[in-house]
């Protein structure tokens, strides 16, 4: 689709949002598209306020909407009622225009076929910006572009903790293609915060502790978020 028909479209999109470079490709695609952004849908647990799947810091993600501008609707749920929950909180979204949502899934057949029919039953389109692309090209395009992001988890039977906390960079690039491992973690090996970007008014300062441990999961410890003057070309 290009931009001339994605405008013509009308409405507000919104995206579904882990603060990972996933959802920021997405997001920046979308935009680079004509798509009409109006707010970041992030889901937190109930119980460790933390960042479904990825286990960042909720106020991360907040803070992240404000570097770019945009706005954050952010919820609790737990894994028995995330369905139900996720339904609910963006049909609150409708009355402001919403038209359909941005997902940041690359090739896994069962996650596109959930958003397809959840956001059908919701009554809003289901855009997949990145879907069918390279993940290695993804990756790389990422990097190219100039965004910053920091490896925020790691699965410890897939990818060597030594990772947790240092950036998304070439070498971190070529480590994950010496060793066979999906370039952007698209099988749960890895987890991202981005930091700065293209589309990123300022940037992201992390003050971090240690690494948390969680069953085979190694997970940063963000202490502190800090907003910056962004160093990144804009969009």
């Amino acid at each position: 689709m290009d931009r001339k028909t994605a405008a013509e479209k009308g409405g507000n999109y919104i995206v579904s949002w882990s603060g990972g470079k996933d959802c920021c490709m997405a997001l920046y695609q979308a935009l680079r598209l004509g798509y009409k952004v109006s707010h970041l849908v992030n889901f937190i647990s109930n119980d460790e306020k933390r960042v479904r799947f990825h286990g960042t810091n909720a106020d991360l993600i907040r803070q992240q909407g404000a570097a770019m501008g945009i706005k954050v609707a952010q919820y609790e749920t737990n894994w028995d009622g995330y369905e139900r929950d996720f339904k609910a909180r963006v049909r609150r979204l409708l009355p402001t225009g919403v038209k359909g949502m941005i997902f940041g899934d690359i090739y896994l057949d069962v996650h596109k076929e959930w958003v397809e029919r959840v956001c059908g039953e919701i009554g809003i389109d289901a855009l997949e910006p990145l879907w069918g692309q390279p993940t290695g090209e993804l990756l790389d395009q990422f990097i190219e572009l100039g965004f910053e992001a920091v490896v925020v988890g790691v699965n410890s039977r897939r990818l060597d903790e030594k990772w947790v906390g240092r950036k998304v960079d070439a070498s971190f690039r070529d480590y994950l293609k010496k060793n066979n491992i999906d370039p952007c973690g698209e099988n749960g090996e890895y987890h991202t915060v981005v930091t700065n970007g293209p589309i990123f008014k300022q940037r992201l300062s992390l003050s971090t502790g240690g690494v948390i441990s969680k069953n085979e999961y190694r997970l940063l410890d963000i202490r502190d978020v800090r907003l910056e003057d962004a160093t990144s070309k804009q969009l």
